[in-house]
């Protein structure tokens, strides 16, 4: 189980997250064991690194609470209980069940889950059968009913522009080196005119996590990937996305095998790899900048993974030259 560190600071405009003593009493109540009641101490909590807009606590060693900050938060908790019943029976790797939700105040949503056992992407690496996993998650996000995951009030995303993300990952390569954290002379492998070629074909639309950082991931230390946590910025979009984000939490090498495995082809595979070799530069020189307040060391390592080398790569050409050409 991960460290637990302090919950972010409040975002203007939303609730202030609830103190230790209100978090015991709210889960003594769930799990009716009221604080001090017949000499027990109550359900021990401990506050977890949440994302921003909601605040996480480890409740003992089996549950987890988490509450929404604002609103718009309650929206996409009160619709991740609804879109994790429907992806459950395709997935091959746990989705956390909820043991009781409902309102910790007024207009705000809580919900408190069983724990998936076992560790972070961070702190193991994904075997080779770990990678089948993987396969398989993706596999069983694309057979999801789009139809159904819409229905829920899962949003539809509009792909990305590879090549204004390229440009923008030129300008924080430049600041990237620097700092000497980054060799621009690296991007050179991704040419203008390779941003076209990687762009997403029509009709192209599946259920996408759109989350998937190595603490979403939960790996064993045998290397097995058993579950997959915090749904709630699915969008039914670009499937490339998800590759992307294996490519930061666990490498490129096991991203591109696991999403070949499911049956992605070249481009979705080497589209998800540049997404995620941008998105890293992007990140990285964002916090050096002070304008992202996530810690240094985990930046500095999704860049690292994304960058690694693969095979697909070195076998698929990807020219600068005609813009209108396929």
């Amino acid at each position: 189980m991960p460290e637990a560190t302090p919950s972010p600071p409040d975002r203007p405009g939303s609730t202030p997250a609830p103190t230790a003593d209100a978090v015991r009493r709210l889960v003594g109540t769930l799990l009716k064991e009221s604080p001090g009641a017949d000499g027990r101490p109550g359900p021990e909590v401990r506050p977890v690194a949440g994302g921003e807009g909601h605040s996480t606590w480890w409740v003992g060693s089996r549950h987890v609470l988490r509450l929404a900050l604002d609103r718009a938060d309650s929206a996409r908790r009160r619709r991740e209980l609804r879109l994790r019943d429907l992806v459950r029976p395709h997935l091959p790797v746990a989705v956390p069940t909820s043991v009781a939700h409902g309102e910790w105040a007024p207009g705000l949503a809580y919900t408190l889950d069983t724990v998936v056992p076992g560790g972070t992407a961070g702190e193991h690496d994904v075997s080779a059968v770990g990678e089948a996993d993987l396969a398989g998650m993706l596999t069983g996000l694309r057979d999801v009913p789009a139809r159904q995951a819409e229905t829920l009030g899962v949003p539809r995303a509009a792909p990305r522009s590879l090549e204004a993300l390229r440009r923008m990952a030129v300008q924080s390569a430049g600041r990237l080196a620097a700092a000497d954290e980054f060799d621009p002379a690296a991007l050179q492998q991704f040419p203008p005119g390779a941003a076209v070629q990687l762009a997403v074909q029509p009709g192209g639309a599946v259920l996408v996590h759109h989350g998937l950082t190595g603490d979403h991931l939960v790996v064993r230390a045998d290397g097995r990937v058993r579950g997959v946590l915090d749904w709630t910025e699915a969008v039914l979009g670009d499937p490339a996305e998800d590759i992307a984000g294996l490519a930061a939490a666990v490498g490129s090498p096991a991203a591109v095998r696991a999403a070949t495995l499911a049956g992605y082809g070249a481009r979705p595979c080497l589209r998800g790899l540049w997404l995620a070799r941008c998105d890293t530069l992007l990140r990285l020189a964002a916090a050096l900048d002070g304008k992202d307040d996530a810690p240094l060391p985990p930046l500095r390592l999704r860049l690292a993974r994304a960058w690694e080398a693969i095979l697909l790569e070195r076998v698929t050409e990807l020219k600068d030259g005609d813009e209108n050409h396929p």
